[in-house]
């Protein structure tokens, strides 16, 4: 490894954490790229990650001090070059950031010694069209979310797969998922929890209208459009809760599965089930 990025929130903690790692990596001869986790807006009418930075292809890896947040803006920076990447929890829950700061530079040093492992973790594209015409697109490593405002009506969220109508979700929005953010707002709205090295797509409606609209797993293979009736109104779509834009009965979602991945950087000691015990709770005999 010759050259590694850094990726730290803005918090006078993780920024300290931050300088204290790029110290101890400069004295053993490697270099660093630090970069500041800035907030995207979280309205836009053009496509976002044709006017974000890209990641040097050159890096070795790239480590997020910070949250869930902060990974997730890491990920936008990373695009597709395929760069691995660890994240370490500064955050209040960090199911993306599961490296503890306490063992950072243990990590680092297998790390730095090429002792470790990367998990593929799926993307997805989304792309809204108005009219025929692109007017935002983004990549998402959590969810897509189409969703109603404070004081707005239920909605009537018509789902397509491969041009096949799959039915019509009346409920106060859906939510699209990877396997990764099936732990994220997936999973507050009654969601699976799917392993994130898993091939699918999850569709997950919020508070829907009627009990048998229950969540469902696709293959991740699908192309997933949705639109909304005129009569809604109010209707906000996300992506990865940081960006996003009001849509309306004239705008088309279309959802797949993205044709780059992330490669994760896995902590030896810690597996999946681990983590799972660990960040929700669980306990037993």
């Amino acid at each position: 490894m010759k050259r590694i990025g850094i990726v730290v929130k803005a918090q006078e903690e993780a920024i300290e954490k931050a300088n204290q790692l790029e110290s101890w990596l400069k004295e053993k001869g490697l270099e660093v790229l630090t970069r500041q986790n800035i907030p995207a807006p979280i309205t836009s009418n053009h496509c976002l990650i044709k006017n974000i930075d890209k990641a040097p292809s050159d890096l070795s890896c790239i480590i997020v001090l910070g949250g869930d947040g902060t990974f997730i803006s890491a990920i936008r920076w990373i695009q597709d070059t395929m760069i691995p990447v660890l994240g370490v929890n500064l955050g209040a829950f960090g199911f993306l950031t599961e490296a503890s700061a306490e063992r950072i530079f243990p990590i680092m040093e297998e790390i730095i010694n090429a002792d470790y492992v990367t998990e593929e973790r799926i993307l997805l594209s989304a792309e809204v069209l108005r009219q025929g015409k692109t007017v935002a697109c983004q990549t998402v490593l959590n969810d897509v979310v189409v969703n109603k405002e404070a004081l707005a009506r239920i909605a009537h969220i018509h789902v397509y797969v491969d041009d096949d109508y799959l039915t019509t979700f009346k409920a106060d929005g859906l939510i699209v998922a990877t396997p990764t953010g099936s732990t994220a707002y997936s999973l507050s709205a009654g969601g699976p929890i799917v392993h994130p090295c898993l091939k699918t797509i999850i569709l997950t409606p919020i508070c829907p209208f009627t009990l048998i609209n229950r969540p469902l797993m696709l293959p991740d293979t699908v192309t997933i459009k949705i639109n909304v009736e005129k009569r809604d109104s109010n209707i906000f779509l996300t992506f990865d809760g940081q960006v996003g834009l009001h849509i309306t009965h004239q705008d088309t979602i279309i959802v797949k599965k993205a044709p780059h991945t992330i490669n994760m950087i896995k902590i030896p000691e810690q597996n999946y089930y681990e983590l799972l015990k660990s960040k929700l709770s669980w306990s037993g005999r």
